[in-house]
């Protein structure tokens, strides 16, 4: 090349590449979906420990919602007028019946009744969902320990409110095998004289107890679950009940099992029915 040449000057750049290039992310989407399901279990496990039977019951009925309740059912001007054949499950009846809302397994219904006596009857249940939802805490504290609630739970049916006490595997409502009260079941009764004396419904008190197994020599039942239901009868009196209000005392032995298994803790109870007064 001579000088003075006017030849084009070529400028060669190279590419560096970084690493070795994307994979993919998938595997991460993957990993973030498993933590947040251990998280949940552990959280779910957590719940199960910490919170009372009671309370169990209201987050798992947080989670299934129904159908809200109504006086009159809305709906158009077909066959049915707004109702269907399902009706009765799910709204109030319409006309002379009422039906009640449902605590626990048995529901509260009066059929073929005048309004007047509908009345009255919904004015009883209400005072005997009152009381309960005051002695469980529902509108915000328990008048009772963490520790007691545990030992409870109730159910609205057409005979009234049963409060169930029940043993549980690390403590029980009596001694073992006699009807000395625990501290606990003391404070159990001292709440609910002090709820009843709010209404002037009669009182049932029944006492079950466990089965033994055939190989019990010493196995006195009936005459030690009649003595812890009087024993109930006598701390809830101690509480300010009224005794004339208790109208019947009975020691069911353990003919009447609350869990398949007839040997199970869990069937050391007392129930004590506020007996709905209209019936």
């Amino acid at each position: 090349m001579t000088a003075g040449s006017n030849a084009p000057i070529i400028i060669k750049r190279k590419k560096v590449v970084g690493g070795d290039g994307h994979h993919g992310g998938a595997w991460k989407v993957a990993y973030a979906d498993f933590v947040t399901a251990m998280m949940a279990f552990f959280m779910l496990m957590w719940l199960l420990n910490a919170t009372t039977e009671q309370q169990r019951k209201g987050i798992a009925d947080y989670f299934s919602p129904t159908i809200p309740i109504n006086r009159i059912s809305g709906g158009g001007s077909g066959a049915f007028g707004g109702s269907d054949l399902f009706t009765d499950d799910s709204h109030t009846q319409s006309g002379t019946g009422i039906s009640q809302p449902t605590i626990g397994q048995n529901p509260v219904r009066v059929e073929d009744e005048t309004p007047g006596e509908a009345a009255a009857v919904a004015a009883q249940v209400a005072a005997l969902r009152d009381i309960e939802a005051v002695l469980m805490g529902a509108g915000g504290e328990s008048m009772l320990s963490e520790q007691a609630l545990r030992h409870i739970v109730t159910r609205l049916t057409d005979e009234g409110l049963i409060i169930e006490l029940f043993d549980l595997p690390d403590a029980a409502l009596f001694e073992l095998d006699t009807a000395t009260p625990n501290p606990v079941t003391a404070e159990i009764a001292s709440v609910l004289a002090r709820l009843f004396n709010a209404v002037s419904n009669p009182v049932v008190i029944k006492a079950h107890l466990r089965a033994k197994t055939v190989l019990a020599v010493d196995n006195p039942i009936w005459e030690l679950s009649t003595n812890r239901a009087s024993q109930m009868r006598l701390m809830l009196e101690a509480g300010g009940l009224d005794p004339r209000r208790v109208t019947r005392l009975t020691g069911a032995g353990d003919r009447s099992p609350a869990v398949t298994d007839p040997t199970a803790v869990r069937n050391n109870r007392v129930e004590v029915v506020l007996l709905r007064s209209d019936i």
